[in-house]
């Protein structure tokens, strides 16, 4: 079932004419407040969690369009080093937060950057959209379903800019695959290939899925470092003893943080399998797992998720000591296969792709899309769209079982079990900052 935004926002029960809180420099102009920088000048930025992605080149960064203000972790030692990188490059003190909360209520911060473990993310967004903030997640947007229907809810209610830090469906080479998206998109356009496709993600086709994110069994309880804030990285998650396994870069390999290799890149692989689909407002009506039962703690591997849309299109995402024998196809329809490096079946397929129209053109500049409340091409909706992919795979990879999705609903058809994990519980206090 087709789910446009509007269609979306309704179900939700997302009114409209909602007041829009502008960034703080549009707001001083429309004000006629000359304490306020114009539009055209910098925006300002916040990075909560700096221990990794956040303290990237790409990221960590100050420019003529945004400046950095202020950074947030639990770790001071992580802090600390952020702080020194901001004398060292910016030659400028940033603002240092030991709670996230401090950092979102910052008057001085126009975009929240939210570069935490995915057991932060719906939390942190939706306080920061009614905070008044726009919001840069870091993927996976979310770590369970309803925590993606609330952020949306919560982006759409206060008139935020949202943009997924997932990138592979604009311009850059398509990790492995030896090409970028667009021409992809416009040879599926144009029905050359037939249809239903199949879509083989696996090693052959370029991509290296990271099974070292798996946990560990075998964790005893360790003195907590005197420089981590243990209680506030826990945050939501439910209380475990501490063990340095279960914080920082191998957090992923826990379902009470993330799901292993398949959150963690997961989203980046996934998402741009949906636009070049034609696939961005819906999902898949089941899915399949082949994989050795999975402990109730710590993320184990898996050999094969298969996901299955309505109309026979198949995502197939092939992992560990599963690999399809000889030369696999990336695209593969009922007229034509595409392999890694744009090889294809069809004849003269550069030339015929040259001679497409291109696909319609999206919004691709997050500062300007700030500055002037247009929505972003990997907005709040079609990021949800896409983790919640990654998260219906999450949920029948953790119960060992094939699921049944209901598009319309949003619900696992006939599960109990699989739909109590849309939900999860919070450790208080955290479920009130959810309330949309």
């Amino acid at each position: 079932m087709k789910q446009n935004r509007r269609e979306f926002i309704k179900k939700a029960g997302l009114g409209i004419g909602l007041f829009t809180i502008l960034p703080r420099p549009v707001l001083g102009k429309l004000n006629g407040d000359t304490r306020y920088t114009a539009p055209s000048d910098q925006l300002t930025r916040g990075i909560i969690g700096v221990g990794g992605i956040g303290m990237s080149d790409l990221h960590f960064a100050s420019d003529e369009r945004c400046r950095l203000v202020a950074v947030c972790d639990v770790d001071k030692y992580h802090l600390r080093r952020a702080l020194d990188a901001g004398e060292e490059r910016f030659g400028t003190r940033l603002q240092p937060y030991s709670d996230w909360r401090d950092l979102v209520h910052d008057a001085n911060v126009d975009i929240v950057h939210i570069a935490t473990p995915s057991h932060w993310h719906g939390i942190m967004a939706v306080e920061a959209a009614k905070a008044g903030k726009d919001i840069f997640c870091e993927k996976p947007m979310t770590r369970t379903i309803g925590e993606g229907e609330k952020v949306v809810k919560a982006v759409h209610d206060n008139g935020r800019i949202f943009r997924l830090d997932t990138w592979f469906r604009f311009t850059d080479t398509f990790y492995g695959l030896g090409t970028t998206v667009e021409p992809l998109k416009k040879l599926v356009m144009s029905g050359e290939l037939g249809w239903p496709l199949t879509v083989r993600i696996s090693e052959s086709t370029g991509f290296a899925w990271k099974f070292y994110w798996t946990g560990r069994t075998d964790l005893t309880p360790q003195p907590i470092p005197d420089e981590l804030d243990y209680d506030m990285w826990l945050g939501p998650a439910p209380y475990k003893p501490y063990h340095p396994h279960r914080i920082h870069q191998t957090f992923r390999g826990y379902w009470d943080y993330e799901s292993g290799g398949l959150g963690d890149m997961g989203q980046h692989y996934i998402d741009p399998v949906q636009y070049i689909l034609g696939k961005d407002d819906t999902y898949p009506v089941k899915v399949e797992v082949d994989a050795p039962r999975q402990d109730a703690d710590a993320v184990g591997v898996w050999r094969r998720i298969t996901y299955t849309y309505a109309d026979g299109c198949k995502i197939i995402l092939e992992g560990e000591g599963f690999e399809t024998p000889g030369k696999v196809p990336y695209i593969e329809g009922p007229k034509g296969k595409v392999y890694k490096g744009f090889e294809c079946t069809i004849p003269n397929v550069q030339d015929l792709v040259n001679s497409l129209p291109a696909p319609p053109p999206r919004h691709t500049d997050f500062l300007d899309c700030v500055r002037t409340r247009q929505h972003f091409a990997l907005d709040e909706i079609i990021g949800h769209h896409s983790c919640t992919i990654v998260n219906i795979g999450s949920c029948a990879l953790r119960l060992g079982r094939n699921l049944e999705f209901d598009p319309a609903s949003c619900r696992f058809v006939g599960d109990d079990e699989a739909n109590a994990l849309i939900n999860q519980p919070m450790r208080a206090p955290w479920a009130q900052y959810m309330s949309v």
